[in-house]
């Protein structure tokens, strides 16, 4: 079975482009992946069939041997730079638990603002 790496892939398409070990540009649809994999990124070494057909090379069957770099994980804050961001949002959730126990609810500016934060914290954690 050929080996090769994603070049792209774009999961709401369906469909992208593997660069084999030979060099040969293949064709990758999401049929051609295992069932329940996650969609691949640029970088993921697979291993899969190949057939020819009057468009070029394309992988019939398709499987995961290295998932590809997480750009966000090479991104992400330093641990010192997020010990601060947390600490700010214990302050400001605190804030919020101050309210919510006096029966008032953040207005929905700073509602939206607070919880586009936590969600900023949360990528950059679980990254």
């Amino acid at each position: 079975m050929p080996i090769g790496k994603v070049k792209w892939y774009d999961a709401t398409k369906g469909f992208g482009r593997i660069l084999s070990e030979d060099g040969d540009d293949v064709f990758l649809h999401v049929s051609a992946l295992e069932p329940g994999s996650p969609a691949p990124s640029p970088g993921t070494r697979m291993e899969f069939d190949l057939a020819q057909d009057r468009r070029g090379a394309q992988a019939l069957r398709a499987r995961v041997l290295e998932q590809g770099p997480s750009v966000v994980r090479n991104t992400r804050k330093s641990a010192a730079d997020m010990a601060v961001i947390t600490e700010d949002l214990i302050k400001l959730l605190d804030g919020v638990s101050n309210g919510l126990r006096r029966g008032r609810y953040p207005e929905d500016v700073h509602a939206r603002k607070t919880a586009a934060l936590l969600r900023a914290v949360a990528d950059q954690l679980d990254a």
